[in-house]
Order: C-alpha cells, then structure tokens, then sequence
C-alpha cells in the first residue's frame, strides 16, 4: 500500500488484505492491472474498487433475510436432534426385543413388539420428513427473496434495464477481459428532441417513450451484452467481443427499430410523432479507463446530433471532423 501510495484508511485495508490473501480473483486482476498500467489508486480508484469487490450490500431485506435463516438453522438442528434421539431409542427397543428372543419369550409377543417399534419409527419418520419439506420450502422462500433484492438493487425502476451500479460492474469486468486482446465496444443512445416532447406531451408520455427505447435496446443487443439507463434520457449498452463495426452494426439496427415504433398516448388514444435517437459508438482503447471510453463515446453521440439527429456516428469520423478543424 505504502508503495502504491495507498492512505492507510479500514475500506483500503479491507480491499489490500482480499489481494493479498488471493481468496478474491476478480479484484486480484483489476488491482494487477492497474498496477501493470500505472494507474494511480486514487480515491475514486479506492472506492470504486470497495463498492464492486469488497462492501456488502447491507439492506432491511437482507437482515430479514439472516434473521429467518437464522431460525431456520435452529429448527433444523432441533429436526436433527431429534431424529438422533428417536433413532437411539429405537435401537434400545429392538435391542430389548432381541434380548427377550434369547431369553425365550414367546415369537408371537416378540413379533407384536418389534411391528409395534417399526410402527412408531414410520410415524417418526413420516412427521420429521414433513418437517423437513416445509424448511426446505422455507429455504426456497428466502432464496428467490435474496435474488429479486438483488435484481432491484441492479435493475432502474423506470426503464426495468440495469442501473448505474450494475453497468460499473459489468464495465470492470468487460474491461479485463480486453485488456487481454477481446474487443468492448460502447453505444451510447441519446432521444433526439426529448425536453421537447416532454414539454408539448407531459413528463408521463416521456416516460412511456424511455420504457419503449429500452424494450428495443434490449431486444436488439445480443445475450452477452448489457444494456443500462446511463442517466436522464440516455441509454447505453456494453458490447464485449464486438468490435467497432459490429458494434455499429447494432447501432443501426436499434435506430432503425426505433424509427418505426409507433407511440399512444395512454389518456386520449392519439398517436404521437415518431421518436428518433442518435447514437455515438466506441471502441475500448487497451491502458484506459472506462470513463475515457464513454467519453468518446458522448462525443460521438455529440456529433450525431450537431449533424442532423436519427443517425448513428463512430469515434472514427470523430476523429475526422477534429482532424479537420
């Protein structure tokens, strides 16, 4: 830490011990390679690094959650105790039978007693595997409540796509992965005229237009990649193992679909005018931040939307128009 010039805090003590300690291979290979690329663990650096691989995500549900476990692991052990305790004393009554068919008793008491004892074992047997199913239930119960407490804390509750945070996790990950020679490429999409539309519609018909952008984003993007609402009007999506031209590719065909989406106003049945949106694509560069990616990226989307809106523009005619002057 010392030598990365890392201030001595307990959140980079916490991140610095998971390294050392190799228990962590997703942070082993960010720190390594920001490390290799002489990237300053700065502040922004320290906590971003926290919040993906270190910090729990502490919520009402989750204390609920280890709560209800808690008493589940308690009756199951009550479950096992007892399971212990009747199987013991069956072994000492059929011990007992046995030892009264040495003694002589007659076979006829000794088979009533032993029909007796695995009587009762059945019974036994039937109320703990009972008790068991309904724990295990119980289980199920508490197992999908993690995972939707997980999906919302992921997922923007206006467009149903991932939110800021999951889009942060997913671009560290897609970025180390392309530092060892996959492609990642960004579209970043934007809603041409929308405070526009908001104004002469109503805030509510501009949601309903964000909502229909990102059931096409999301239906045009392939499985592997992620689409997120990246903030107010703008969507965006990561594409790793795409290149800038298949990339692009997408690009058109999410502008095209939306171009020919026909919007309802909910209240009156009138049919709105057609929405449009430009869209700016990057290709991620090996040594730079994700932030630098995006960045090209909006200044993509920035000249799309200087050069007449309803089209798609690459960081390579970017680079052309600044080339330029």
């Amino acid at each position: 830490m010392a030598e990365q010039r890392i201030p001595p805090t307990p959140t980079n003590f916490a991140i610095w011990f998971q390294y050392y300690a190799g228990s962590h291979n997703d942070l082993r290979n960010a720190i390594d390679l920001l490390i290799d690329h002489n990237r300053p663990f700065d502040v922004r650096t320290n906590q971003d690094l926290f919040e993906t691989y270190i910090a729990p995500q502490v919520s009402a549900v989750v204390v609920e959650t280890s709560e209800r476990l808690q008493a589940l692991m308690g009756a199951a052990k009550e479950f096992l105790a007892t399971a212990i305790a009747d199987n013991h004393s069956q072994m000492q009554a059929i011990s007992q039978v046995a030892d009264q068919g040495k003694a002589g008793v007659d076979p006829k008491t000794l088979v009533a007693q032993l029909m007796n004892e695995l009587a009762r074992a059945a019974t036994r047997a039937t109320r703990l595997e009972a008790g068991f199913e309904e724990k295990t239930r119980e289980l199920d119960v508490i197992r999908d409540s993690l995972s939707k407490s997980e999906a919302r804390a992921r997922t923007d509750t206006l467009t149903g796509l991932a939110n800021r945070r999951a889009l942060d996790e997913f671009l560290r990950k897609a970025q180390t992965m392309a530092e060892w020679g996959e492609p990642l490429s960004v579209l970043l999409l934007d809603v041409d005229h929308f405070k526009t539309f908001n104004d002469n519609f109503g805030h509510g018909v501009g949601d309903q237009v964000l909502r229909l952008m990102a059931k096409v984003l999301g239906e045009k993007v392939r499985p592997q990649d992620l689409p997120a609402r990246y903030g107010g009007e703008e969507l965006i999506a990561v594409l790793p193992d795409a290149d800038l031209a298949a990339c692009t590719e997408i690009a058109e065909r999410i502008r095209r679909a939306i171009g020919e989406c026909t919007i309802t106003r909910r209240s009156t049945g009138e049919v709105l005018p057609n929405i449009t949106v430009s869209i700016g694509v990057a290709q991620y560069r090996p040594g730079e931040t994700t932030a630098d990616l995006i960045e090209r990226c909006d200044r993509a989307l920035y000249l799309a939307k200087g050069g007449g809106r309803n089209r798609v523009v690459t960081e390579n005619e970017v680079d052309r128009a600044e080339a330029a002057g």
